[in-house]
């Protein structure tokens, strides 16, 4: 056999596939070569086209704009470092913060909004913070960032002349640019800049001034005894220790659980019946803190909701909270993420820009989700009342799909269940991973 031919069994199917077309190519003509080319490139764009319109992306449009757009210089705009109120629904978003191993995230669509409408150069130069950092499936009205962006003035209220400035007034207005407006126009449905207003300097940060932060979680009356829920829940309300209600960041370096809850709330806030509770009532438990811990707000939830079911005494919370006595967290699961709302963010002397214009465009936008969700829940509503009057026994599981919990025949009360690591577990498991010398 011919050393050529020997050579041949050493390629791989792809080098061979490679080398058959390349010989193929070869005894084409000019013409049948240009002719081949374009056909190639005709089948490209259709793949291209296939490949945006199944994953909603923007790849056509966007190639197409990249040959024609000119480099933006932002050497000829100031700065001005403002804040941007955002209301975003994020029940389909892997949480608020890029990640490098998650998927699409409000943060992630934010930005894009903001490269592709010039506002910003880059995030590494935007002087950016947010200030709270939302999990997979949690929503917000009002979170918060502060972040350096492009300016139409000259002066103002936040308004600085960066480094890169070359001095040019060619671009100077009396008006502002309109940032919600471009903003929503280049985000989705679900997320909505909602209102800006500018600071008096570029230190202050939507994270670390923020005076205080309001959770809220929504969620079904069904058999829930709403004032067993808020007697144990005003045990929370102060200082405390809270490595019982959350999940421990030892990894992360946090090594303290004191935090502060101010108020905390369980009250109905659409009733089906005026005149008579019903488990299809919606509720709602309100807490108000300036900061919190890992998953803390939806482990309060699940020993809340026991609570409420009679499982356990109100009093559990306060032997939750009395870490010297009960060291490790009991292996409790937490409530579900999508009921979960950042429903307020507040700051000392700021004054929200609310535009017009772009305010109705976020009501229209958000009454059409709206519309499309209530005439669902409606027709399920109507749906169950049919079925109910064939039930013999009344069904009462509105609340079950917010837990985890396993369903047992004998209650595992919350003291007696499996413990997790202690504190100092944690931290000497991670100084073992670490190598790391601890006295």
């Amino acid at each position: 056999m011919s050393e050529s031919k020997i050579n041949e069994f050493k390629l791989d199917p792809l080098q061979l596939k490679q080398k058959k077309i390349r010989t193929n190519l070869e005894d084409l003509s000019r013409d049948e070569l240009i002719q081949k080319i374009i056909s190639l490139e005709v089948h490209v764009q259709q793949l291209r086209n296939v490949i945006a319109k199944n994953s909603n992306s923007d790849l056509p449009v966007a190639l197409n704009a990249a040959k024609k757009e000119r480099k933006f210089d932002f050497s000829n705009y100031k700065r001005r470092h403002v804040l941007l109120k955002i209301c975003y629904f994020g029940w389909d978003y892997h949480g608020f913060a890029v990640q490098e191993d998650s998927g699409k995230t409000i943060e992630s669509e934010l930005f894009a909004a903001l490269h592709r409408t010039k506002l910003i150069e880059s995030r590494e130069q935007s002087n950016y913070h947010r200030c709270g950092r939302t999990d997979r499936g949690v929503s917000a009205f009002s979170q918060v960032v502060s972040l350096d962006i492009r300016t139409n003035l000259a002066e103002g209220e936040g308004v600085y002349a960066q480094d890169s400035y070359t001095g040019s007034h060619t671009n100077i207005k009396d008006t502002e640019i309109d940032y919600c407006h471009i903003l929503n126009r280049n985000l989705p449905d679900n997320i909505k800049v909602t209102a800006w207003a500018p600071t008096n300097t570029v230190s202050f940060s939507a994270r670390f001034d923020c005076q205080s932060r309001t959770y809220k979680y929504f969620f079904p009356r069904g058999l829930l005894d709403l004032q067993r829920m808020e007697d144990g829940g005003q045990n929370l309300v102060g200082s405390h220790d809270f490595r019982n209600f959350c999940k421990m960041d030892v990894n992360n370096g946090v090594v303290s659980y004191t935090r502060r809850v101010d108020a905390l709330s369980v009250s109905c806030v659409l009733k089906e019946d005026k005149d008579k509770d019903s488990p299809y009532d919606m509720c709602v438990l309100t807490i108000v803190g300036k900061a919190y811990l890992w998953h803390q707000i939806r482990l309060i939830v699940s020993v809340l909701f026991l609570i409420g079911e009679g499982k356990e005494d109100p009093s559990v919370v306060k032997e939750l909270l009395d870490v010297e006595k009960n060291p490790q967290r009991p292996a409790y699961g937490m409530a579900a993420d999508y009921p979960l709302n950042l429903f307020s963010c507040d700051y000392d002397g700021v004054e929200w820009n609310y535009d017009q214009l772009s305010l109705g465009f976020v009501l229209r936008t958000f009454q059409k989700m709206w519309v499309e969700t209530n005439v669902k829940s409606q027709m399920i509503r109507s749906c169950l009342e049919d079925l109910e009057k064939h039930a013999q026994t009344p069904v009462h599981a509105q609340v079950d799909p917010l837990f985890v919990f396993k369903k047992e025949k004998v209650y595992t009360p919350l003291l007696k269940m499996p413990k997790c690591p202690s504190l100092e577990d944690k931290i000497v498991t991670v100084a073992k991973r670490r190598k790391l010398d601890i006295d």
